[in-house]
């Protein structure tokens, strides 16, 4: 355990003023939820959430959890608009930024399953239009399956300072420029990450289909998974999209980022959703069986888009057919990441484990890979044991609800609640708060002995007691040394 908690939770923590209050969805929550252990690991996991999003001073993030084919938790923390006070929740529509690349390769395969195309055409064979300049001599032609795993070769994006100057060409202008352009590299010789490649294959979906791109993926994406809140060409006035924002600048406050049209660039980052919708594609990832109705992709496609098709030298990252895949621990899981001017988001499976959580920010800093990993360490185990053997739900003493809550010395806060029928204890910004926990045993009347299983733990064996005030509500948590009082 961490030298910050030897002592008994002695290190003094940043205060958290919880900027808004956590929202959630309590009706409809699927069993899965409710498992002693499962319920334990949430409750931790939204504690730490809590005060990470106030610690790090985040505008807002929004999170969920999938488990095969139920959202069975679901958050937001923070504002979706600061200006305003609109809380951030599970419908708070975000630009989800690079994650649209995933439903421009979900259409990609779509017209390959219908026989309109084959991932190693030639772009040049459905985009007549298509010129660039190749990188060395006898490289070879970029193809469909070259723009879907990043290994094209080509520039990450159309001509123009895009990223300085936040303007982007439309597509006429990209069609102009790109003979102008070089690729970097020759075709399936290095991983390099492109929007202009993505950008490419959204232009191979309009031109094979005979809709739009914006069109094709509602059509045929959105509206069979029921992702009706979703938008694939949003636009500042969007109703529910939160505000972006820029990082945070000590003793500043947070300025807005503009809405940023990434103009032709659209299928490799525009789509808007939020954590309720994007749960639907997370759930269709952990699905089977041919493709028709919502299963718009058979499970065989599915799995051949997770599918290493470039492995990194690491062996422990690549990349499959517009899906990121990489090994944490013994776990595989894939997904993407997306970044545009006040939003950063996160969408992590774990196909193996019937598993996804889902990270939405309105923030350039709003680290949603830290919440995302956080997730699956405390969550993932416990629903794994639930899964492989259900248990029943323990039903704690009502009188310990008189001891939940917070509670604060000098700015430095523990928490008290309820995990699987224990009154426990734990520090909600803890590096690993399921770690930092504590079970309080009762000895007494309002007396409990810390119980942990870390020898190295100074307090361990020790005695605390709640002091009520006058209608029995628990207002202070004292041991011999030190005391907090309730928030």
């Amino acid at each position: 355990m961490r030298r910050r908690l030897l002592g008994f939770l002695a290190v003094i923590l940043a205060g958290m003023a919880f900027p808004g209050a956590a929202w959630t969805a309590r009706s409809g929550d699927p069993a899965l939820a409710q498992d002693p252990e499962v319920a334990a690991a949430l409750q931790v996991l939204d504690a730490w959430a809590a005060a990470s999003v106030a610690q790090r001073e985040q505008p807002g993030l929004s999170i969920g959890i999938v488990y095969d084919q139920d959202l069975i938790w679901a958050r937001g923390y923070g504002f979706a608009d600061l200006a305003g006070k609109v809380p951030a929740t599970p419908s708070t529509l975000y630009r989800i930024a690079s994650i649209s690349k995933l439903f421009t390769a979900t259409a990609i395969m779509q017209l390959r399953d219908a026989g309109k195309l084959r991932l190693d055409d030639p772009v040049a064979t459905h985009l007549a239009w298509f010129r660039i300049r190749n990188a060395g001599s006898g490289a070879s032609a970029i193809t469909i399956r070259h723009l879907l795993t990043h290994t094209s070769g080509l520039p990450r994006e159309t001509m123009g300072v895009n990223w300085s100057d936040l303007r982007f060409p439309g597509r006429e202008e990209m069609i102009r420029n790109l003979p102008e352009q070089e690729a970097v590299f020759p075709a399936e010789t290095v991983w390099k990450y492109s929007n202009l490649a993505v950008s490419l294959a959204g232009e191979v979906v309009a031109a094979v289909s005979g809709e739009p791109w914006p069109q094709y993926v509602e059509n045929h994406i959105l509206k069979p998974l029921g992702m009706k809140a979703t938008r694939a060409a949003p636009r500042a006035a969007t109703p529910g999209l939160a505000t972006g924002y820029q990082r945070r600048v000590p003793g500043a406050p947070r300025e807005v980022e503009p809405f940023v049209d990434i103009g032709a660039e659209m299928p490799a980052g525009s789509l808007a959703s939020s954590v309720e919708d994007l749960a639907k594609f997370a759930s269709l990832q952990l699905r089977d069986g041919p493709a028709r109705g919502a299963q718009v992709l058979s499970g065989s496609t599915l799995r051949e888009m997770h599918r290493v098709h470039w492995l990194q030298p690491d062996w422990r990252s690549g990349w499959g057919l517009g899906f990121a895949v990489r090994r944490v621990g013994e776990q595989a899981r894939v997904g993407h990441s997306g970044g545009l001017p006040g939003t950063t988001t996160r969408i992590d499976i774990a196909p193996d484990d019937k598993l996804a959580v889902i990270v939405l920010t309105n923030a350039n800093d709003g680290d949603p890979q830290r919440y995302v990993d956080q997730a699956f360490t405390l969550v993932g185990p416990a629903i794994a044991r639930a899964t492989a053997t259900p248990r029943e739900l323990r039903s704690p003493d009502p009188a310990l609800e008189r001891y939940v809550g917070t509670y604060t010395w000098k700015h430095s806060d523990v928490q008290v609640m309820v995990l699987n029928g224990d009154l426990t204890l734990i520090v909600p910004d803890a590096e690993n708060p399921w770690e930092s926990r504590v079970i309080l045993t009762p000895l007494g009347e309002q007396t409990f002995r810390l119980t942990t299983a870390a020898l190295t733990y100074a307090a361990a064996g020790e005695a605390v007691t709640f002091t009520l005030d006058a209608t029995g509500r628990a207002v202070r948590l004292s041991t011999p040394y030190q005391y907090w009082v309730r928030k």
